[in-house]
């Protein structure tokens, strides 16, 4: 009888700490510890990041390692997230896999995070037939891969500038909402009017996006609002104009999504592919979620969106990467360094 395939996976690519188990491709455990420290700042402050993954990072691998009911010498080899993400982050977790690696002379995998995101579809059934679409978007990515094999990705459209979840938190900032803002944008859109302020929508070519221009034009209603009132803040503005930040939000979700799927309709048209899934930390959005819904109901699109728990940074998506890649023999050298930014 052959021996099983454990992978022993390590997430660290921003401010969540995160280790998993896969056995012969099925998730034995996913543990994550998150960080609270960065909510007062308004977003992930690089630094505290990596000082609460070196706390984290021994804790979470032995709760992963045990509710996996395996030993370290069960392991057939460690993967990991190289990049991209925070430096300071991913050389915690980069450390800390090769360390582990060499302590029990077992290979390495290093794991593109973005290719981690799009196979976190192969987790759980049911699965995506190759090839198909998917829109990975989260707070530093907007792209649409045509995914022709597990170990053939190819970008066919990204953001020009700025991403659709920065688009979120960046807005929600503006609006006096805590960090993170995309769910209260999500929460608050549902009680809101999605057309009562217009927002500007580029015309970029081909799949491409844009949304440093939305941004600007949510931040120029805002101001207009302000002058018309010979007001100074949001909260004065709110105070006078009812369901102010519910319409807001629901404006510029309704716009973001609207943007996303219209792209991403054309390339699944132009393409000829009804495969079509959506991943990354945005397609925890709700409205996203129906959007690809509707859409699957309108256009005849086998969709598939990912379950909660894989959709922000987790490592069973680092670990069913690393199962493929371990199939391929697909190994790293140990002096393999983290990278800050990549294409997939």
């Amino acid at each position: 009888m052959d021996k099983p395939i454990v992978i022993l996976a390590i997430e660290s690519s921003c401010d969540d700490t995160s280790a998993a188990v896969i056995v012969d491709g099925n998730l034995r455990s996913n543990v994550i510890a998150s960080q609270k420290v960065h909510e007062e700042f308004g977003g992930v402050v690089p630094e505290l990041a990596s000082r609460a993954h070196q706390l984290n990072i021994v804790p979470v691998v032995d709760t992963a390692i045990k509710r996996a009911e395996i030993t370290t010498q069960d392991i057939s080899a460690i993967a990991f997230t190289r990049g991209p993400g925070l430096l300071g982050s991913l050389l915690v977790g980069t450390s800390f896999a090769k360390g582990l690696a060499l302590s029990l002379n077992k290979p390495l995998i290093e794991v593109n995070h973005l290719q981690g995101h799009v196979l976190a579809h192969f987790i759980e059934p049911p699965y995506p037939t190759f090839p198909f679409l998917c829109l990975l978007v989260s707070g530093g990515n907007s792209q649409i891969v045509l995914v022709n094999a597990y170990n053939d990705m190819q970008i066919i459209g990204q953001t020009i500038d700025d991403a659709a979840g920065e688009a979120f938190d960046k807005c929600a900032k503006v609006l006096g909402l805590p960090y993170p803002g995309g769910p209260w944008i999500d929460k608050l859109a549902k009680q809101g009017d999605p057309t009562k302020y217009p927002l500007a929508k580029p015309n970029i070519q081909a799949y491409d996006y844009s949304f440093s221009g939305l941004k600007t034009s949510f931040l120029y209603t805002l101001r207009d609002l302000l002058r018309e009132r010979n007001l100074e803040t949001v909260d004065q503005l709110a105070a006078e104009i009812p369901n102010l930040r519910e319409d807001m939000c629901a404006s510029l979700q309704t716009t973001i999504i609207d943007i996303l799927m219209r792209k991403l309709k054309k390339a699944a048209q132009d393409l000829k592919i009804r495969q079509v899934a959506v991943a990354g930390g945005v397609s925890a959005n709700s409205a996203l979620r129906q959007a690809f819904i509707d859409y699957g109901k309108r256009y005849k699109w086998d969709v598939f969106i990912p379950p909660f728990a894989f959709t922000t940074d987790n490592a069973a998506m680092v670990a069913q990467a690393g199962y493929f890649k371990y199939l391929d023999k697909d190994f790293c050298p140990i002096d393999a360094v983290p990278y800050a930014k990549t294409k997939i």
